[in-house]
């Protein structure tokens, strides 16, 4: 059989799996939709930040007519960076009700206004549909969410990175060496352990300070524990086989054993703790974010914006912190099903 064999196998038995095989390829699109997002957004802003507090709390699919004046100075940003992270408006935008085109310019009606107004030079009308409406500060809700797609995930990411970092470093080493070294780590994991997550993140936080990568060493330095358990777990199963003893009968050195006989042979669990891991990650980033101490305003953080709507919830504009919730919710229930269906086609028993 190829050396691969193994990996195939559970790619077949995870497409036998509807539901992860439904997140898998949910999960890709958020990802596409998060690394696109200036591109898919109404709101090609920076952060998608463009406000206009007189267009507040709109409802769902609300169509604005908009006058647009050209700046004299806009700020020059490179085609990357404005592809990937946004650049400023190269025009004015105000919210009108009614126009009127007069000679050299534009007579119109400010939104909901009765006092008109005269524009006299260059200038276009465009209209623009909230597919989601408005937050509370006039700014595109969509966008927003798209926005926010690729915070969350952003997040997830570079906390597990860390994590895998620290867990399967450490739990190679206890569970090779084993005796007094195994005592000393698995002692700290322990205390860690016992510490509960939350708390330690806000500490962690409230260190490091308020920001949008200080979360990302906050929630990767709290997520390693549960890999070192189980990584060392594996490596004391197998450190007995054949072919390690065989490793070290050649006077293989650690290091190679370690790495090129072992740690191939965890890297299954390893995968299925990250997909949980992932999932936990993002929850944290959000509830973080809803007390205030994750990422700042005006990064578009789900969990902001719950923070900013929740007192909708009991008026007609509940849907404001509805849908972020509803996002992380999908999301969070993906990655969960597909670490159970990863678990399951690494099962060698099925």
């Amino acid at each position: 059989m190829k050396a691969n064999s193994l990996n195939t196998l559970a790619w077949h038995k995870l497409k036998k799996n509807r539901l992860a095989l439904f997140s898998l390829f949910f999960i890709v699109a958020c990802v596409f939709m998060g690394v696109f997002a200036v591109v898919l957004n109404p709101d090609g802003s920076p952060m998608a930040n463009e406000m206009h507090i007189e267009l507040a709390t709109q409802s769902p699919l609300t169509k604005v007519v908009f006058l647009e004046i050209p700046k004299e100075d806009v700020k020059q940003v490179s085609f990357l960076k404005g592809l990937f992270f946004g650049k400023p408006l190269a025009v004015k935008r105000i919210p009108i009700d009614k126009y009127t085109e007069i000679k050299n310019g534009i007579s119109y009606f400010p939104y909901q206004s009765e006092l008109a107004t005269t524009h006299k030079g260059v200038c276009q009308i465009t209209t623009q549909t909230f597919w989601l409406g408005t937050d509370k500060y006039g700014r595109d809700l969509l966008s927003r969410i798209l926005y926010g797609i690729r915070i969350s995930l952003s997040v997830g990411f570079i906390a597990v990175l860390i994590s895998l970092l620290i867990g399967i470093s450490l739990g190679l080493i206890a569970g090779y060496f084993r005796g007094r070294t195994d005592d000393v780590i698995m002692w700290f994991v322990n205390v860690i352990w016992s510490i509960p997550t939350l708390l330690m993140v806000i500490a962690i936080t409230l260190a490091l300070g308020k920001g949008f990568w200080q979360v990302f060493v906050a929630v990767g330095l709290t997520m390693w524990v549960e890999v070192a358990r189980i990584v060392r777990g594996q490596v004391l199963v197998i450190r007995e086989l054949e072919y390690v003893e065989a490793g070290k009968a050649l006077a293989f050195k650690s290091f190679r054993i370690i790495f090129k006989h072992i740690l191939p042979n965890v890297i299954g669990p390893v995968i299925v703790i990250s997909a949980a891991n992932f999932a936990a990650a993002i929850l944290i980033e959000a509830g973080l974010s809803f007390l205030g101490i994750g990422a700042q305003p005006p990064i578009p953080s789900w969990g902001g914006m719950i923070k900013d709507h929740y007192s909708y919830i009991i008026m007609d504009k509940a849907y404001l912190a509805i849908i972020p919730g509803m996002a992380i919710m999908s999301l969070v229930l993906a990655f969960m099903l597909l670490g159970n269906g990863l678990r399951d086609a690494f099962d060698v028993k099925n």
